[in-house]
């Protein structure tokens, strides 16, 4: 990890319409940083996200992506959870292969080394059995195997993933944490990880930023995740 940040939010305010559910958000992000985001339901950790995302427009301020080796940073996106109408029948793997999509010119056909990435993707997060089945007949534990290796298949350069292990077993979790470790070891990509899972995020991340009521705490996992911090923080949701 660098000092140079990928990722800048300058007065970004985030919400929908007229409803404003954070006013005034400013933060960097180190390249090659993981960091956990934390906050009670309705908070604004996945309206922030799919504002950096360029999903929704944000109602103010300014959103930085620094360039990577010259290029605009690649973004990949895992959502909370994705529903797909079951009347398009597509496969485990063509929903991977959705997150090619940005590397292929529009009318080319996807390539071998492109099918090959997913392939693989599939293989790194314990899917790769499910590739040629339906993504509406999954549970939802294989959905969120399937949707991690669709925002791997993006090569990204920023990982922002909303929940990924929501809804899955221990040994799914623990497989998916150390598979984001390794990334993160690896030195390649920075990780935003949305979680209710203190323990988790303690274990795995080495930055927090948590949200309380429209306010935006960021910090080490060493200053934010202590006992006592804790107990301040949840008190401060209880009340």
């Amino acid at each position: 990890m660098t000092d140079d940040p990928v990722l800048s939010l300058e007065h970004v305010a985030v919400g929908y319409g007229r409803r404003v559910v954070l006013p005034d958000v400013n933060l960097s992000l180190a390249r090659g940083s993981f960091t956990g985001l934390l906050g009670a339901n309705g908070s604004g950790k996945s309206t922030l996200l799919k504002a950096v995302l360029g999903i929704i427009p944000s109602l103010g301020g300014r959103i930085v992506l620094n360039p990577v080796a010259g290029r605009p940073p690649v973004l990949g996106y895992m959502p909370q959870r994705e529903s797909l109408d079951p009347i398009y029948p597509l496969s485990s793997l063509e929903v991977v292969l959705m997150g090619v999509c940005g590397r292929v010119k529009p009318g080319f056909r996807i390539g071998s080394g492109e099918r090959e990435c997913a392939h693989q993707c599939l293989s790194e997060t314990g899917a790769d059995q499910l590739s040629r089945k339906l993504f509406s007949e999954l549970s939802g534990g294989q959905k969120q195997r399937v949707l991690m290796a669709r925002a791997l298949a993006t090569r990204p350069d920023i990982l922002l993933l909303d929940e990924p292990t929501a809804g899955i077993d221990a040994a799914a979790t623990k497989a998916i944490m150390e598979l984001l470790e390794k990334i993160h070891d690896a030195g390649r990509q920075t990780i935003v990880m949305v979680s209710h899972d203190l323990s988790t995020v303690r274990e795995h991340a080495k930055g927090v930023i948590w949200l309380h009521d429209g306010r935006v705490l960021h910090g080490a996992v060493s200053e934010l995740l202590t006992l006592d911090k804790i107990e301040e923080l949840l008190d401060l949701e209880l009340h």
